[in-house]
């Protein structure tokens, strides 16, 4: 692996305990200055400059946004012991604070697994009462982990893992860190607890928002509680979708179920992009920011 270059960027780190969010500077004025806030979150092992595209996004918004990176507690591998539900607790607490921060519109975009805390913020029961209301939402490789998993393992082996995890929960043992040698073919030495396997990786699970093989009435109670403007930009060349997945299908399947309204350039995918689109194509990079500022336009 070619190590990663150090990166730079100014900008306002908000801590917000136990998480932070760092607001990225996209000029000489100050970025507390911007009236409206994209807040972005990203998958299973991201941490601040992890996916590139952010800080060229961060810097080519509209001029009445600013964007912030959300660092929750699942960052880099806190993933395998945390849960969509701490996440969204989490991403509440921050949109509060930019609220209180004075940001007028904000809209939540996820990448990979954030598209999965994204689709929980709408659809999940909101226990504590307090989820703070957003504007919109931008879902970014929206893809299946559970799919995704599956496509490394020996299916034999995926089946032996389901079942421990599965028994492990069922004795009371969800918290309980999965052996490596079921977990390392996909996660390498990053600890997982049964209870986040089950969610990732077995259907039905808490993360199982966008697999291929979901019956539309599943999905009606998920894509059909979004009700704020959404934007889906999907991969044309997203490595962890499955080969027999029919991607422009699979994304027109759910845009009608969608009670908000679905900005049309959902219908297309992001043609040539990768799922985190590092080392794409510049036109790749340009395309994804040229549909984010068309949709925070219209917010």
């Amino acid at each position: 692996m070619v190590p990663q270059s150090p990166s730079a960027t100014n900008g306002r780190l908000h801590h917000v305990a136990p998480v932070s969010a760092f607001e990225v500077d996209p000029s000489s004025d100050s970025c507390s200055n911007t009236p409206n806030l994209l807040l972005w979150i990203g998958g299973l092992t991201d941490t601040y400059h992890s996916v590139s595209y952010v800080y060229a996004l961060a810097s080519s918004l509209p001029p009445t946004w600013s964007l912030a990176q959300a660092n929750l507690s699942s960052a880099a591998s806190g993933w395998g012991t945390s849960s969509l539900s701490q996440d969204v607790n989490e991403i509440s607490s921050l949109v509060s604070h930019f609220r209180q921060q004075g940001k007028q519109k904000i809209v939540i975009m996820g990448h990979s697994t954030g598209c999965q805390d994204c689709m929980h913020y709408f659809a999940s029961q909101d226990k504590r009462g307090d989820r703070a209301a957003v504007d919109g939402v931008i879902l970014q490789a929206p893809v299946s982990d559970r799919e995704a998993i599956a496509m490394d393992m020996d299916p034999a082996d995926l089946d032996n893992a389901n079942a421990m995890a599965n028994t492990w929960c069922r004795e009371g043992k969800g918290e309980h860190i999965l052996p490596l040698n079921i977990t390392s073919s996909n996660f390498g030495r990053n600890p997982v607890t049964a209870r986040r396997w089950v969610a990732l990786a077995c259907k039905g699970g808490e993360d199982d928002y966008f697999s291929s093989d979901l019956p539309d009435q599943t999905l009606k109670s998920t894509f059909g509680k979004v009700d704020k403007p959404l934007l889906i930009l999907y991969g044309e060349e997203d490595e962890y979708v499955p080969a027999t997945v029919d991607r422009k299908a699979l994304v027109n399947k759910w845009i009608p179920l969608v009670k908000g309204k679905v900005d049309e350039q959902s219908k297309e995918l992001l043609s040539g992009a990768s799922h985190n689109l590092n080392g794409d194509d510049q036109e790749v990079v340009d395309e994804l920011i040229k549909r984010v500022g068309r949709f925070l336009t219209s917010i």
